[in-house]
């Protein structure tokens, strides 16, 4: 989880449909694709039939308003039977529909959820997205609520929408064919408008709709900052979850409240401008939607009681066309707000695929460090000066070789870039120039100067990264005896947060035990014993000296006894430091 308050995130610059395309299409191109096609084929199919319904029951109006009109007390019952097996005829369409449409989003979230999991994870995207301060906030956000969101609301408005053209396509031939031919005087003259109340219902829906988006435009902008913010306020409560025991120790809870406060007005100033513009386009929206009861009235009220061409059970069919009419072609109104939501959804996994497909380009970009494998078992830094993306160099040429029962300690002024070494060894760190040759063995085990401990429990946390049924229970509990840590033993199947639950020295203890069952050929260790007194550092390198006597050993640290547990020292000097001059 990564946290840029500071940071606005940006929009996509490519089109909405562009956009929209690219985040749908690969599901329905992917593995899944002919169950995918073929629950989305089923999905339409069921809202036609849908829209056929509606159609049947249009015409049934005529019909039933006509028996009653002309006291047909046979007709009646009649179509009342008609009515009820359309109902139920539409009851068992809809209730398909919806399993059928709730299979699909599922299957949809799993496989897209999937996807995304994968392309973070992907050559340590997640950390080049931190290590860059990517404007791409909360990415967990992301990932598991705008997925989910976003595959909602697409369905949602995508059927909608279809519903609305199919409804369009269907009623108004029957409104033509209904309201007929209107003589509308104009200059003097008589103007024959024919299926006249079609005509009237587009007018007033294309006027609501140009209406509707200059007031409601502003909202995607809100709705996009919203969900940033929201986010931002959550993260910052995570974090004081996360670090409990420093705030209290500093007693510093006056100020995380100040940046609670800070970031939850910031919140609550976003939501009052969408409150001020939903409260607009719902006002609007209403009167709108009010006025639409009593438009096609208006309409037919003409040919109903001048030229009285209608039945009652006539104009209260094309009422009702009319009402499907104008209410299909008014669905971007009706749907605005949601369209606002679903918009900044689009937008907010645009920018996550594009922050992503910038990092791994990143990380395949040639230049920086070259990291190769070597031909032997051996580890050689030539001539590396670390820098920073902006291209600053950090550090004058680091030279040194490594083979496997060797070790060194690395040693500098703080800040100088001795974690950045590390990192550049692991391959995360690509900024500067040089060489690197890794070891061929793929056993290698890093061990920062904060251990992570997994939430879980005690074995899957001393044995991780490995599996924690790759070791027994005796072997765990022989490893944490080892290191000092014989209290835990009885605790290996206790499942919480063990980075708030130890201290720092336990948790580097833990790291030493996670090395005994990991049993690496190469440890890189950046001061992983800071937290512990040097006798318990003395005793921690013997024990590893002892129990993995093949280890390659690569240390960060600044205490001078470490010195004694290591064969030779590399100093690492700032590239603003003179150079020394060569002997004459």
């Amino acid at each position: 989880m990564t946290d840029t308050n500071a940071n606005v995130a940006t929009k996509p610059k490519r089109g909405v449909v562009r956009s929209i395309w690219r985040l749908t299409w690969p599901y329905f191109y992917s593995e899944q694709k002919w169950s995918a096609r073929g629950l989305a084929v089923a999905v339409i199919a069921l809202a036609v039939f849908s829209v056929f319904i509606d159609v049947k029951i249009n015409a049934w109006y005529g019909r039933f308003y006509n028996a009653l009109q002309e006291y047909d007390w046979a007709t009646f019952w009649w179509e009342i039977l008609v009515f009820t097996g359309w109902a139920f005829a539409g009851l068992a369409g809809a209730v398909l529909q919806l399993y059928l449409r709730l299979l699909l989003l599922m299957r949809w979230r799993i496989w897209l959820t999937a996807r995304y999991l994968t392309d973070w994870l992907r050559d340590r995207a997640y950390y080049t997205l931190q290590m860059r301060g990517s404007h791409t906030d909360n990415p967990d956000q992301r990932i598991a609520e705008d997925v989910d969101a976003y595959i909602g609301q697409t369905e949602l408005l995508v059927l909608g929408l279809l519903d609305s053209v199919m409804t369009i396509v269907s009623f108004s031939i029957i409104l033509w064919t209904l309201s007929g031919p209107l003589a509308v005087p104009l200059f003097g003259t008589e103007v024959t408008v024919h299926g006249y109340m079609f005509w009237i219902a587009v007018v007033y829906a294309i006027g609501g709709s140009f209406l509707i988006h200059w007031i409601g435009r502003p909202l995607i902008g809100l709705n996009f900052q919203q969900q940033r913010l929201e986010a931002n306020f959550r993260y910052a409560m995570v974090r004081l979850r996360e670090n409990a025991e420093p705030v209290a120790l500093y007693g510093a809870e006056a100020d995380e409240r100040k940046i609670f406060d800070n970031r939850f007005a910031l919140v609550i100033q976003n939501f009052w401008a969408i409150i001020i513009r939903q409260v607009k386009i719902v006002t609007f929206s209403n009167i709108y939607g009010q006025a639409s009861v009593i438009v096609p009235f208006l309409a037919a009220a003409p040919t109903y009681f001048i030229t009285r061409t209608f039945q009652l059970g006539g104009l209260m069919q094309t009422v009702s066309a009319f009402g499907r009419v104008q209410s299909a072609l008014s669905w971007f109104i009706n749907a605005y707000i949601s369209i606002a939501n679903w918009r900044a959804t689009v937008d907010r996994l645009t920018t996550f695929t594009d922050a992503l497909e910038e990092a791994h380009a990143t990380d395949q970009a040639p230049g920086g460090v070259a990291v190769a494998t070597a031909a032997d078992d051996r580890l050689q830094v030539r001539d590396v000066r670390l820098g920073l993306p902006d291209g600053t160099t950090l550090t004058q040429g680091i030279d040194f070789t490594l083979g496997r029962r060797e070790s060194v300690l690395v040693r500098g002024p703080s800040g100088v870039g001795k974690s950045t070494l590390f990192r550049t060894i692991a391959g995360l760190w690509k900024f500067g120039s040089g060489a690197i040759d890794i070891p061929s063995s793929k056993r290698v085990l890093f061990l920062p100067q904060r251990p992570y401990l997994p939430i879980g429990t005690l074995r899957m946390a001393t044995a991780y990264p490995a599996r924690p049924d790759g070791n027994s229970d005796a072997e765990i509990a022989a490893a944490l005896r080892s290191v000092g840590l014989p209290h835990l033993v009885d605790r290996l199947d206790e499942d919480r947060n063990w980075a708030q639950t130890l201290s720092q020295g336990e948790q580097q203890r833990v790291a030493f035990a996670r090395t005994l069952l990991n049993q690496p050929d190469w440890l890189f260790m950046d001061e992983a014993t800071a937290a512990l007194d040097e006798k318990s550092e003395a005793a921690l390198y013997r024990m590893l000296r002892t129990r993995l006597p093949n280890v390659a050993i690569v240390s960060i640290g600044h205490r001078p006894s470490l010195a004694e547990f290591h064969d030779r020292t590399v100093d690492i000097r700032p590239a603003s430091e003179p150079q020394p001059l060569a002997a004459e």
